[in-house]
Parts: structure tokens; C-alpha cells; sequence
């Protein structure tokens, strides 16, 4: 099955400056949310603190709610919505730890049933991380990164050339930088399971880039009499419908697992739909254009040759 046709020769490589421009912006947009910000908007996986989940029977607002909690000490506590709007579910964070807030289940419930009554709600989880946890993932999460990234840089410079292996961190880190800038943007949290996406971005654009550089390597051993330009090109074109339809159909899953996965996977089939569609991006206006500028900037030796 292919969408695009054979033989297709669509100038992408002519659009490398627009492309570079573009993301340009998009990754400086993203540095400026997160300083702006102040950082990402940490979740209690990596802040540290206490997390309560709780279902309504009834539509509340989180004015109610914070009312209600100010005779425990928690109405400074951040109080969001949590999943689809009549879901009447609540998420109540704070960054007092466990040690603070001893028997904190009993004492929210204590606190609900005066404007709720029993019957009014339930409280479904409590989630406690120590501010040392916190800070230990954090580092940990942020480590698995660097070292994706690290053996991507080796693994691609064996297989193929180092020209070919910075294109590739540059579009990988292209890919991460914009995906956690969106996140910023939108003040989405930052947890555990979005660390996961990343590191599941990071696997899926370096495949697509892969195919794309062994279609380059091919035809440069087997054309010798076309620039470099024209073989990038013509290879990402070759390789064009498979990527949209490997894209196409692992976006089509993503969906669903964001429209009918639930409030749970939320924020994670969202980072993988936006890392995906960057990627793939990435892959044909990034990786590949870059080993065009790191030929003009260091020429291997046929050209130099020439």
C-alpha cells in the first residue's frame, strides 16, 4: 500500500531554510515559557508532596473545595480538575509531606462532610513523595535522557558517519525541546509517565531518521554523479510513503488512546501525539537537511577531492 506514488520528487530539501526558521522560533518560544514559568510546571512525582484525588456526586467548583479545606491548613493547596468536565473528579496538591499531614484521609473527609455530607464524595487516592524522592527521580529522569542521547551519538556514528549522527541528536533534541515547550505553554504537568513519552519520542524519531539516512547512504554509493543535495532529496521522497504511513497509523492508536484512554494517560497519549508528529517532521526537514550543512561547513574527502 502506498499513498504517495513512486517516482514522486517533491523539492523538501528547497524548503530547509523555512524549515530551520521555524523551528528556530518554536524552540525559542519553548525556552522563553519555561523562564517565564519559572521551569516546568513539576508534577508530584518530581516536586515531592502530598496528592489527593476526589470524586463529587454532585458539580462543585474549586472555590467550594478550597473553603472546605481551610480549617485542615490545606486551602493554599492547588486544586484542579481532573479528566473530562462532568467527571466531577478533583486533584488537591500540596507540598506538605506525609509527616505533616498524618491520617490526612480522615482529616479531608472531615473536612468535606460539612459542605458535602457523607454521601457527597469519595476520595480515591492519596499520593505521598518525599521532597528527596522527588529530587532523586528528577535527576534520574533527566539522566536517562542524556544517556539515550549518548548512545544514539555512538550508535550512529558506527553504523554510519558522525555527519550523520549529529543531524540526528540535533533532531532528536529538536524533537524533545518543543515537546516539553508545549507542555510548558500549556502548564501541563511535568511527571513520571511523561519522561516515559520522551524517552519514547526519542526512539521513535531516531527510526524514522534511520530510514531516511540508510535510503541516503544507498544511493550515494550507487549515484555518484548527483550532488548531495539532490541525493538527500531524492531519498527522503523515496522514503516518503512509508513515513507517512508508519506516522500515520501510530498516530491513528495515539488518538485513540487520548480521546478513550481516560484521564489517567491524558497528559502521556498527549506528549506521544505532539512528539510523533514533530518527529516525523523532524526526520524529513532536520536530520536529513543537516548533513547538507555539515558538508558545507566540514566537506568529506570526495569532495575535497573534487
Amino acid at each position: 500500500m502506498e499513498i504517495i506514488k513512486p517516482g514522486i520528487n517533491i523539492d523538501l530539501v528547497g524548503k530547509m531554510k523555512i524549515a530551520f526558521t521555524a523551528s528556530l522560533f518554536l524552540i525559542i518560544i519553548s525556552i522563553l515559557s519555561m523562564a517565564l514559568h519559572g521551569g516546568l510546571n513539576l508534577g508530584i512525582d518530581f516536586a515531592g508532596g502530598t496528592l489527593v484525588q476526589i470524586k463529587f456526586s454532585q458539580e462543585t467548583d474549586t472555590n467550594k473545595i478550597r473553603n472546605s479545606l481551610k480549617t485542615i491548613g490545606l486551602g493554599n493547596s492547588i486544586i484542579q480538575r481532573f479528566g473530562y468536565h462532568d467527571n466531577n473528579e478533583f486533584l488537591i496538591k500540596t507540598e506538605k509531606s506525609s509527616s505533616e499531614l498524618k491520617g490526612l484521609s480522615s482529616k479531608v473527609e472531615e473536612a468535606l462532610n460539612t459542605s458535602y455530607g457523607k454521601e457527597g464524595f469519595e476520595v480515591r487516592r492519596i499520593e505521598v513523595v518525599g521532597p528527596k524522592v522527588g529530587k532523586d527521580l528528577r535527576e534520574k529522569g533527566i539522566l536517562a535522557m542524556l544517556y539515550a542521547m549518548i548512545g544514539i551519538l555512538i550508535y550512529v556514528t558506527w553504523r554510519f558517519e558522525l555527519r550523520y549522527a549529529v543531524g540526528a541528536i540535533i533532531a532528536l533534541t529538536h524533537d524533545v525541546l518543543i515537546t516539553v515547550g508545549i507542555f510548558s505553554l500549556m502548564d501541563k504537568e511535568f511527571t513520571l509517565p511523561i519522561v516515559a513519552a520522551l524517552l519514547a519520542i526519542i526512539g521513535y524519531s531516531l527510526n524514522d531518521t534511520i530510514v531516511v539516512y540508510d535510503r541516503i547512504r544507498e544511493n550515494i554509493k550507487g549515484v555518484r554523479k548527483q550532488s548531495l543535495k539532490d541525493i538527500v532529496n531524492s531519498s527522503i521522497n523515496q522514503v516518503l510513503s512509508r513515513t507517512v504511513l508508519t506516522s500515520g497509523t501510530t498516530l491513528l492508536v495515539v488518538l485513540a488512546l487520548f480521546f478513550l484512554g481516560g484521564a489517567v494517560i491524558h497528559d502521556f497519549a498527549f506528549a506521544m501525539l505532539v512528539g510523533i508528529t514533530i518527529g516525523t517532521y523532524s526526520s524529513v526537514f532536520i536530520a536529513s537537511p543537516a548533513i547538507l550543512v555539515w558538508e558545507s561547513i566540514s566537506p568529506s574527502k570526495e569532495k575535497r577531492r573534487k
